[in-house]
């Protein structure tokens, strides 16, 4: 993951020519999705290495830029109460217990205070530096338990960036060596994107789910 993140800063040539060559994201947002609610005096940000969140205490597993506390989410060393708003977005598929997750984000967010989540449904396998499970909304919802309330909940990626995502994962499998997985990416990743926004139509169905890519909720502690 440093390795990951220290190309994405660079400027030597190579990560220069790599970000510039670099295709566009084959999801589109769900427009719908409530992005803040109000942040108080002091806000966690869970996962959130290698980049600087404004206004958040930036914690992730390994100390990389941006991270302002180096800890396990199963840990958390912070007392209970302590944050108005907390993001969890795309943590808890690589936590091995998120139950016990779940239950130390609740004891550090303040009551009245609001937890965002975000998980993948629908997705390729990825490891940072492991990768244990998939999501749906329900299965979030279990998570919550009882002091969690639920307050927002949908699709953020959808069916279509389900589609784009396994097309070029799919490609990339018959390609024995890395520059040519590489170069595969690129090249889909360009002349697949347009096809991303067919995914505005999708979030206007219920049947979103059937294939969605990542969820959102949002939870208020009671």
């Amino acid at each position: 993951m440093e390795d990951v993140y220290a190309r994405r800063q660079s400027h030597d040539l190579g990560s220069r020519l790599y970000r510039a060559l670099k295709p566009p994201d084959p999801f589109i947002r769900n427009p719908n999705e409530p992005l803040h609610f109000p942040l108080g005096r002091w806000n966690l940000y869970v996962g959130g290495g290698g980049s600087q969140p404004e206004g958040y205490i930036n914690i992730d597993l390994f100390a990389l830029p941006g991270v302002t506390v180096a800890a396990d989410a199963e840990h958390l060393p912070f007392g209970s109460g302590m944050f108005q708003c907390i993001e969890c977005d795309a943590v808890l598929e690589h936590v091995r217990h998120p139950d016990q997750v779940m239950q130390e984000l609740s004891r550090v967010l303040a009551p009245g205070g609001y937890l965002h989540l975000v998980t993948p449904f629908c997705h390729p396998f990825h490891q940072y530096p492991k990768d244990y499970r998939r999501f749906t909304l329900d299965g979030l919802k279990q998570l919550a338990g009882g002091e969690l309330e639920v307050v927002a909940e949908g699709w953020r990626t959808g069916p279509t960036a389900t589609l784009l995502v396994f097309v070029s994962e799919y490609v990339k499998l018959w390609l024995p060596w890395r520059p040519w997985r590489i170069l595969a990416h690129e090249i889909l990743g360009w002349l697949l994107f347009p096809f991303r926004y067919l995914d505005l139509l999708f979030f206007r169905s219920n049947r979103v789910g059937i294939m969605g890519n990542h969820c959102y909720i949002w939870l208020r502690k009671r």
